[in-house]
């Protein structure tokens, strides 16, 4: 019998993935609280934050902890992009894409870490398929995502025996991730991409896993993934 998913706090929670993860908690019967800038659909408890205020980050995850009264899992949805060769990006906009993927993501982890070791919960971080491999015009998204691949996996080898930790790497899902980019940045019309549902019922796999049984890494592509391998 599967283990229930509890207390879940999912950054970027209020579309694509993170969406998606909220409606798969409350589904199986968790409970679900949001970080992120816009209020989610769904009613669900949430802090209006900015994940790159990294400090206002962790106060925010100490806040609904304390409201929740611990935490069982922490699933790091909140992401960003910004396209273009590096010396066509901004430097205020491409450390934006660091300060999100990155620092954000551990910020969130740190401040829920006193949570999780009280309910040896469990950590999903969500990376990309260009955190494996590295493509043009994406060097701030590269790595980012790079970053919390090797972060996660650091994490995992700190926190082993006390934490859950699982690195998730998707492929390309149909959000709005891409509605802002040029278009030569956008998906074709013929992308195979997964529905974000679906990786999340993924996320929900590695939260439910027994006591002792850890999911360390999953990579979740669509049947014909046009970034992987």
């Amino acid at each position: 019998m599967s283990n229930p998913v509890g207390r879940v706090l999912v950054t970027g929670g209020s579309s694509g993935l993170g969406a998606a993860v909220v409606e798969a908690v409350r589904a199986d019967g968790g409970t679900a609280y949001v970080l992120d800038r816009v209020a989610p659909e769904a009613d669900v408890d949430h802090e209006f934050v900015d994940i790159a205020d990294t400090r206002a980050a962790e106060a925010a995850v100490r806040r609904v902890a304390e409201r929740a009264g611990g935490l069982d899992a922490v699933v790091t949805a909140a992401g960003i992009d910004r396209c273009g060769r590096l010396e066509d990006v901004a430097a205020e906009e491409w450390e934006r894409v660091i300060a999100v993927n990155l620092l954000g993501t551990a910020a969130v982890v740190r401040a829920a870490l006193p949570a999780l070791l009280e309910s040896q919960g469990k950590v999903v971080t969500v990376a990309s398929t260009l955190g494996l491999r590295a493509l043009s015009d994406a060097t701030a998204y590269s790595a980012s995502k790079f970053g919390v691949v090797g972060f996660t996996r650091a994490l995992n080898a700190e926190t082993q025996g006390r934490i859950g930790v699982t690195l998730l790497i998707p492929g390309g899902m149909q959000t709005h991730f891409f509605d802002d980019r040029d278009p030569q940045y956008k998906p074709g019309p013929d992308a195979k991409l997964n529905r974000p549902q679906d990786v999340a019922q993924t996320v929900l796999f590695a939260l439910k896993q027994p006591q002792g049984c850890e999911v360390r890494e999953l990579l979740v592509a669509a049947s014909v993934e046009s970034s992987w391998p």
